[in-house]
């Protein structure tokens, strides 16, 4: 006769699992800290190889243009899109450049930028990163005496994160194009009434730094975790494939969560 399994089994699942979690974070979390403290090292000392650093910003920058190009145009379309049926029953024609760009520069621009960047280039560095770290090229670059966090982990950590300055500097003033006309199309608000509005005292210069301070954070967030799951692949091709993704939700979750705190610590 089968004995009647003991009460204390589901608990005792349910703590394993919860402990199995718990230690799985402090691991990755650990491991992040430790790596960015390796980084930093190199940054501030001047321990980094800039021939590597231009070749990523090319890398990163410049060939990731078309995508953010088309992402800030329609993010500002899309933004007076979403304004014109208000706009066209108060007639408050004059606040459309301020409706589109308080929400694109604080917000909209740097968040949708980040994503773009972290799915682009994110996970691109893991992939590479992992696949050295599982062809062992890691190891022969340590055979050779050369630093590996000096030659590859912080010119690409740079690299993400200057990267992702630039792009949204570049993305707001594209979105801000696409809302002034589209505004022109949709509404009939000419240009020169769309950016008066958004000049007009409403926006200053805190609101476009506001944006600019959130893509460095989310630039952190994603360089971070693109190195560390990188070089903490293991397992072959399919660790690399896990590792892959790891960054993407890791990236994604870092920047929505760390979205709220700058946007609550600034105001």
């Amino acid at each position: 006769m089968a004995q009647p399994a003991s009460e204390s089994e589901p608990s005792e699942g349910v703590l394993q699992a919860t402990g199995t979690a718990f230690l799985s974070i402090a691991t990755t979390a650990g491991g992040m800290t430790i790596l960015l403290a390796k980084v930093t090292s190199r940054v501030l000392t001047g321990r980094l190889d800039g021939s590597e650093v231009w070749k990523n910003l090319y890398k990163m920058a410049v060939k990731s243009l078309p995508i953010v190009v088309v992402t800030a145009l329609f993010t500002g379309a899309i933004m007076v899109v979403q304004a014109a049926p208000i706009v066209k029953r108060y007639g408050a024609e004059g606040l459309v450049g301020w409706g589109a760009g308080f929400g694109t520069l604080r917000e909209i621009a740097p968040l949708l930028t980040a994503l773009m960047i972290s799915g682009r280039v994110g996970a691109n560095n893991t992939a590479e990163l992992g696949t050295m770290v599982v062809t062992e090229q890691f190891d022969a670059l340590r055979v050779l005496a050369i630093d590996p966090i000096a030659f590859l982990i912080a010119p690409r950590f740079v690299s993400i994160v200057m990267t992702l300055f630039m792009m949204t500097l570049f993305a707001d003033w594209l979105a801000l194009f696409g809302a002034a006309y589209t505004g022109k199309g949709l509404l009939s608000v000419e240009p020169r009434t769309f950016y008066n509005g958004l000049t007009g005292g409403l926006l200053g210069f805190g609101d476009v730094a506001n944006g600019l301070l959130k893509s460095v954070v989310f630039g952190f967030v994603i360089a971070l975790s693109s190195c560390h799951f990188g070089v903490s692949t293991t397992g072959g091709a399919p660790g690399v494939g896990r590792s892959v993704n790891a960054t993407v939700v890791a990236s994604a979750a870092g920047i929505f969560v760390l979205d709220y705190i700058v946007s609550f610590l600034l105001g």
